[in-house]
């Protein structure tokens, strides 16, 4: 095994236990490891991720289930607009977008440059955004309630985190966890809970949107996965004895810097 490779599944691991710690930022990490450790194309590895964090999500989420964190009516609304709009996306959007967006003497860019640069923006906004703290993410603060409880905001943002996805194959666990906090009114740990579960239902409906379109290598695709399901297990175990803060404004700070790699190799 080359030491990419290696290297490549090591961060399966961490996909895992990342989204075991705080419920979000595997794909984040998922896509530019299969990118630039495993030399996929970005339109394929982002229907990788979107197997890869679906499914690493749903086994995750039994322990929710069990232990009765997961907002059923809240999942429920969320991913109606979510996975209509990720499977579009997978399905027809990303699939008639030019080879080559802009072609001058001056600029020339291509389709997966295209995709990498809105990756690694989103990651700059996934950082700021873990770095950000909420009233309610501030341990020890009372819980009040910041915005009533907005259901149609809530399906308005389901269809563009599903967009989102789609294109990039972001789960968007950074950006659904501050709106169920703030606009379902959830606890930073049922939020956690509930958009794990909603991550997992769109990014595997979005998956179907490709297997039609893409030649998958399953072999390699489950292995990446199974190692990502033992992280989120190991995740699980140590979230409790992790403080949230600290982990996010660490990870976000980590996101950040990936984020400026990223524009750098592909735009130096």
């Amino acid at each position: 095994m080359e030491t990419f490779e290696l290297l490549g599944f090591i961060g399966a691991f961490i996909v895992g236990l990342i989204l075991g710690l705080i419920g979000s930022g595997g794909s984040i990490l998922s896509v530019p490891i299969l990118v630039y450790l495993f030399g996929i194309n970005p339109v394929t590895a982002t229907a990788y991720s979107l197997f890869i964090v679906g499914t690493t999500s749903l086994i995750g989420s039994i322990k929710n289930f069990k232990n009765k964190l997961i907002n059923y009516s809240t999942t429920i609304l969320f991913s109606v607009s979510a996975v209509l709009t990720v499977y579009l996306t997978r399905k027809y959007l990303i699939h008639i977008i030019p080879e080559t967006i802009i072609n001058t003497e001056l600029v020339v860019l291509s389709k997966d440059q295209l995709i990498m640069l809105l990756f690694s923006l989103l990651m700059l906004a996934a950082g700021f955004l873990m770095i950000k703290r909420t009233p309610k993410t501030i341990v020890g603060l009372k819980q009040t309630k910041t915005i009533a409880p907005n259901k149609f905001l809530i399906f308005a943002e389901g269809s563009l985190i599903g967009f989102l996805t789609g294109l990039v194959g972001a789960g968007g666990g950074f950006i659904i966890i501050p709106i169920l906090v703030i606009l379902s009114d959830l606890r930073m740990k049922a939020a956690i809970a509930t958009s794990l579960a909603i991550i997992s239902l769109k990014s595997l409906i979005g998956f179907l949107g490709d297997i039609q379109n893409l030649e998958i290598d399953w072999k390699f695709l489950l292995t990446f996965t199974v190692i990502s399901v033992i992280g989120i297990f190991i995740g699980q175990r140590f979230s409790q004895k992790v403080a949230d803060n600290s982990l996010k404004i660490v990870f976000g700070l980590f996101v950040i810097l990936i984020a400026f790699i990223i524009l750098f190799i592909e735009f130096s």
